[in-house]
């Protein structure tokens, strides 16, 4: 039996309800907003309904709720979008490519420029490197809640805080969070950018961008809008103005699923439940001389952890665990920003359980890694 450890990337498997959504949307449903005929209306009426889940979860209203592709897709909405008029964000060494790289880019293309701001165990050292880099000219913070790399959380709150008080949209990156720990917009967050086929239990090909509506975004495509058709130019109200072309109705009852699935059992449950699996494993590992596991001391993580057998490439590592029935991913996990801070130039091996992941196969686990670490 192969088992899958590497639910921060894609949770598998998916709970049934999503099946059963992601079935009855093929035999349900077409296209929402488009006509005012039975199949548009009751295909509407669901997508809505899906909105309705994801605002009353995150704290804002179903008009600001935009789906999207995935929690890149989002994120580039919000970054091109906040960097229209230039000036300066600030992202943290922790970041996921589907940050670095579009401010990147924009940086290379001269329409901004952008500092990078260390995290260390301490939330208050984390919340004051923030603070530091911030300019007369800085346009918001961009970051992620918590690394895809070893699951380290970032004082989110406390950054929300001192983009409020200085007058900052904050952009944050809750791809590793939503659905293990409570995210809300009135943490201090202006635009929540999330995957929908990790923690909330979505299929591929989606993911969401939620505004509490104080910084209009303009869109990052233009098309058929299924409103204000007559006009030339993109409607101006959300979600509409962020929503180009046909809405992934399958994935968006998916998601409905998948958010009404962590509701019923519970996001602590959840995170107890995962976060008991890596402690375990964490336990086992650091147990083997030869083995190096990556978590910094006083520091909060969500259930993932990172590390290394002594003189095995991660690759390698990981394909050894795979031939011997678990899945794990290795690698720079597209963040290099992170490995560079770590010093893992090669990158590491990432275990990250989901709510269906069982003790005894984290036993077997450890017990294969410990023969790996021994050279059988």
């Amino acid at each position: 039996m192969t088992v899958n450890f590497d639910n921060a990337a894609t949770t598998y498997p998916k709970p049934p309800e999503v099946k059963l959504a992601v079935e009855k949307a093929l035999a349900c449903y077409g296209s929402a907003g488009r006509g005012g005929h039975p199949i548009a209306a009751r295909t509407s009426a669901m997508v809505y309904a899906a909105r309705e889940e994801a605002a009353s979860f995150f704290g804002t209203v179903p008009e600001h709720v935009v789906f999207t592709s995935n929690c890149t897709h989002a994120l580039n909405i919000a970054i091109q979008g906040i960097a229209q008029d230039g000036g300066h964000v600030i992202i943290s060494q922790l970041e996921h490519n589907s940050v670095l790289r579009p401010v990147y880019a924009l940086a290379k293309a001269g329409k901004l420029r952008y500092s990078i701001a260390a995290v260390s165990g301490s939330p208050a050292e984390t919340v004051e490197h923030v603070a530091r880099l911030i300019r007369p000219d800085t346009r918001a913070v961009i970051c992620t809640l918590a690394s895809n790399v070893t699951g380290q959380i970032l004082p989110w709150r406390e950054i929300g805080t001192l983009c409020r008080e200085r007058g900052l949209c904050f952009i944050a990156d809750g791809a590793q969070v939503c659905g293990v720990l409570p995210v809300q917009l009135t943490d201090g967050i202006n635009i929540l950018c999330t995957a929908g086929h990790k923690g909330l239990y979505g299929i591929t090909g989606t993911g969401l961008l939620l505004s509490d509506g104080k910084y209009p975004l303009p869109p990052l495509m233009q098309g058929g809008s299924g409103s204000m058709s007559n006009l030339p130019e993109m409607p101006a109200f959300l979600p509409d103005a962020l929503e180009s072309g046909t809405i992934n109705v399958i994935g968006a009852a998916s998601l409905r699923a998948g958010i009404r699935f962590v509701r019923r059992k519970g996001m602590e449950t959840i995170r107890r439940h995962e976060t008991a699996l890596c402690d375990r494993l964490c336990r086992r590992l650091t147990e083997m001389d030869n083995v190096t596991v990556y978590r910094m001391p006083g520091a909060d993580y969500v259930p993932i952890v990172s590390f290394n057998i002594d003189g095995m490439p991660s690759e390698k590592a990981a394909a050894a665990l795979g031939e011997r029935g678990f899945c794990l991913r290795a690698g720079l996990h597209c963040a290099p920003l992170a490995h560079h801070v770590m010093g893992t130039k090669e990158g590491t091996v990432r275990f990250s359980p989901s709510v269906f992941s069982r003790m005894q196969d984290t036993e077997r686990l450890a017990d294969e890694i410990r023969r790996l670490a021994l050279g059988a």
